[in-house]
């Protein structure tokens, strides 16, 4: 005969003084794990919301990011006039020859100094990122040395509203516009005039090429050419799965959410565990009353871990409720890719909440398992005669 489940939530209710203390270990237990899983996610997200499918990236065989790329000037008017490249209306190629350079830069207020990546790129390049809008001042006009930062730069970096200036090896450039890049991976950028960048950085080659294909069986195409010929030992791939590959900053997050998670609730378990123990010694008798109603070794087991495990799933509740505060919250860290700084926001799906309350709940079954064991195992006759 089993228990009832109103039964276990009913001493719940009566013991809540005893409970709330577990309850809120768990909780916070499961806010620090999605909200560490969150930040991978919201690192990974910004990655593989970048790209577009009708796009090819081109990058040196062997770079893992554009910045440790090259591609030299002939290589790039070889490529340019490829029959599978898309053209516009004036009959030109769709292609952007593409130069990234880190540079060093402060942040706002007493934040040190970060890494950030610019990126030189021409006018076609701007129309081949449908995902960047301007919000606010101009584009770039090029020769100038006028800039633009992406909003997200520009709330963390100082000098970066419109019409500041900053320098950088030297060198003074003007913030003439802010653009959005929609939380893809063009949130870290600042960009200028590919050419011009080149000649300022004194860089003799490109980092990477962006191109627009006629269609899928172009790309494929294109790609097969490009990776076969040996005048070009270059690296082609879709646009999407360039910034697909580009999320291995993610994992020590992911990996430092998994730990902090694994530390935290071994103390969670404990806590749960001595609320369990102190309530089997508070309901001996009342363990015995049961057992002389006829209710088996097996129930009694079954009812702490069921009580276990709902006192864990309001702390998992509550957990992922403290969790959402951060949602969309923006931050930023070093890519260790590019070595720049990335900015993201928190991401918290509802798949990570349900994982955040699986955890609460195995934490709460684990932690009442030897307490459940300890009053199955009272014997009745001991269980009736306590006080």
């Amino acid at each position: 005969m089993a228990l009832p489940l109103t039964y276990n939530v009913r001493n719940v209710l009566v013991r809540w003084r005893a409970t709330l203390a577990t309850i809120l270990g768990i909780a916070l237990v499961v806010a620090v794990y999605v909200s560490v899983q969150a930040m991978a996610t919201g690192l990974e997200k910004s990655s593989t919301n970048t790209g577009d499918p009708r796009n090819v990236m081109i990058v040196r065989k062997g770079s893992t990011a554009e910045s440790s790329s090259q591609v030299t000037r002939e290589q790039f008017k070889l490529i340019n006039y490829l029959p599978q490249i898309a053209r516009d209306s004036k009959n030109q190629p769709l292609i952007s020859a593409d130069v990234v350079v880190l540079i060093n830069l402060p942040r706002r207020g007493d934040g040190g100094e970060a890494n950030v990546l610019l990126r030189g790129i021409s006018p076609v390049g701007i129309a081949l990122r449908p995902q960047v809008t301007l919000v606010e001042g101009r584009w770039f006009t090029p020769g100038k040395r006028e800039v633009v930062v992406s909003r997200r730069l520009a709330a963390r970096f100082a000098n970066f509203e419109v019409g500041d200036k900053f320098k950088t090896g030297g060198k003074e450039l003007t913030v003439t516009g802010i653009m959005d890049g929609n939380n893809t991976a063009f949130d870290s950028e600042i960009w200028m005039d590919a050419d011009e960048s080149r000649s300022l950085f004194d860089r003799e080659n490109y980092s990477s090429l962006l191109l627009r294909v006629l269609d899928a069986a172009a790309s494929q195409t294109l790609i097969a050419r490009i990776e076969s010929d040996k005048r070009l030992p270059l690296h082609a791939l879709s646009e999407v799965d360039y910034y697909k590959s580009q999320t291995k900053t993610a994992v020590p997050i992911k990996f430092l959410g998994d730990f902090l998670a694994t530390a935290m609730s071994i103390g969670a378990i404990f806590a749960a565990m001595n609320t369990m123990y102190a309530s089997v010694g508070a309901r001996t008798r009342e363990i015995g009353t049961l057992r002389v109603l006829g209710y088996r070794r097996r129930s009694i087991l079954a009812s702490f871990l069921i009580e276990g495990a709902f006192l864990a799933f309001i702390g998992g509740l509550l957990g992922c409720l403290f969790s959402l505060f951060i949602n969309g919250y923006s931050i930023g860290t070093m890519s260790f890719q590019s070595w720049s700084e990335t900015v993201f926001s928190f991401r918290i799906t509802p798949w990570l909440a349900v994982k955040g309350l699986i955890f609460s709940v195995i934490v709460g079954i684990v932690g009442s398992l030897l307490p459940a064991i300890r009053a199955a195992r009272l014997p009745v006759i001991a269980a009736l005669k306590s006080v």
